[in-house]
């Protein structure tokens, strides 16, 4: 398959798409760049996920403009490249806004001392820290014990 054939591809199915849902170009950029940026966010849970969310959409959005001016360079039919600029930024705004203010979305990590009310960490919260020169004494009595006060 050449690329203008998968460009074509490419081009009935955003069609297609926006026959069937009777929604605009613009907002189905909003709509599968905010689509793709929640779904790699929610998979990718660990460090630097609002950073690969965003690049995923950034590759989409322009991979996606690539492929329309593929099909337009074939038809002969290109449009100014303010268009495809203001594709790219309908689809990116929203998952940009959503990565400089992800880090306070984000709930902190709780720690310990910050167990709910419900005492649910108490024992571990009341457990001395081992010192860094030792480590923590492992036996039965300790666990028996903490087993007790739960």
């Amino acid at each position: 398959m050449t690329l203008i054939e998968i460009a074509s591809l490419f081009e009935a199915r955003k069609v297609s798409v926006i026959d069937a849902t009777g929604l605009g170009k613009d907002a189905l950029h909003i709509y599968f760049g905010l689509a793709l940026f929640l779904v790699v966010r929610l998979l990718w849970r660990w460090r630097g996920g609002w950073v690969v969310a965003w690049l995923a959409v950034l590759a989409m959005a322009c991979g996606g403009e690539w492929l329309d001016m593929t099909v337009e360079a074939g038809k002969s039919a290109i449009q100014p490249d303010r268009a495809h600029w203001h594709d790219i930024w309908n689809t990116m705004f929203w998952p940009t806004i959503l990565l400089l203010v992800g880090r306070w979305l984000q709930p902190p990590l709780k720690t310990p001392a910050d167990a709910d009310d419900n005492g649910f960490a108490s024992s571990i919260s009341e457990t001395p820290a081992p010192s860094a020169d030792k480590a923590p004494a492992r036996s039965g009595e300790h666990a028996q014990r903490r087993l007790e006060q739960a």
